[in-house]
């Protein structure tokens, strides 16, 4: 941080994001569910813990799809995304998947580093793109993300994970006084392996005493009310703490 230009960066990303206070809370909020899983997987695929911030500042921790056409939690796009081993149909989108999505994302991180040897390099090639992060280093002369003139979403990319961690590491620091209490709990659920269609998922949910929105909700990847042969075998999550997501009768 010895460059000013690169110090002023991050400075801006900070600001920015220290003063986005609606948008910052809630990725504080849902960090303490959608963490765990996240971290265990980037470690079993040997990809930096710091990563779990990319998907941050993509989707703010939810399976938003964006005016692109990307979708869930690390934003892929339809076409990227079977590359990945990413199935998306009419019945499914694996991309709502969170630990699906989430090896295919360090998978594609990690070829972007295998590419680059730099996971700097790799971070911005996630936007970028690997081919237009090459192009420009090499018409520039340079071989770092830190010495090339980016386009303006990518020049902030980097900067801006960075200031989510710095954030989301130290709240405290920033202004934010989130207790236990406020923060998200992770869903206690249980897997049911799925070897036949399901003609329609409302009342197979009933059958498991729970519903189709508690479906939705634990299997945002589920599109339809049913899962033909083509969508199987699968496994889907209920509740396994009523407690939590119950079913509410008249």
């Amino acid at each position: 941080m010895t460059d000013f230009d690169l110090r002023e960066r991050l400075d801006r990303e900070l600001l920015v994001n220290t003063y986005f206070q609606s948008s910052t809370s809630i990725a504080l909020k849902r960090a303490t569910r959608y963490f765990p899983t996240i971290e265990r997987i980037l470690k079993e695929e040997g990809v930096p813990d710091d990563f779990k911030y990319l998907c941050v500042i993509e989707s703010n921790l939810s399976n938003v799809t964006s005016p692109a056409g990307a979708a869930g939690f690390w934003q892929f796009m339809p076409g990227t995304a079977p590359e990945y081993g990413i199935k998306i149909t009419s019945e499914i989108d694996e991309r709502n998947h969170l630990e699906k999505s989430t090896r295919a994302a360090c998978q594609l991180i990690k070829n972007n580093y295998n590419l680059f040897k730099d996971w700097v390099n790799a971070c911005a090639a996630y936007n970028r793109g690997p081919g237009g992060l090459m192009q420009d280093m090499k018409s520039q002369g340079v071989k770092h993300f830190f010495d090339t003139e980016m386009n303006p979403e990518t020049a902030r990319y980097v900067f801006r994970i960075m200031a989510l961690k710095l954030i989301m590491e130290h709240p405290s620091d920033y202004g934010y006084q989130i207790p236990k209490t406020a923060q998200y709990s992770p869903i206690k659920c249980k897997s049911i392996h799925v070897k036949k269609p399901i003609n329609n998922i409302a009342e197979w949910a009933r059958q498991h005493g729970t519903s189709l929105k508690n479906i939705r909700i634990l299997n945002p990847w589920i599109l339809s009310n049913h899962l033909s042969a083509a969508s199987i075998p699968c496994s889907i999550q209920i509740p396994a703490n009523k407690e939590q997501l119950g079913v509410f009768k008249k």
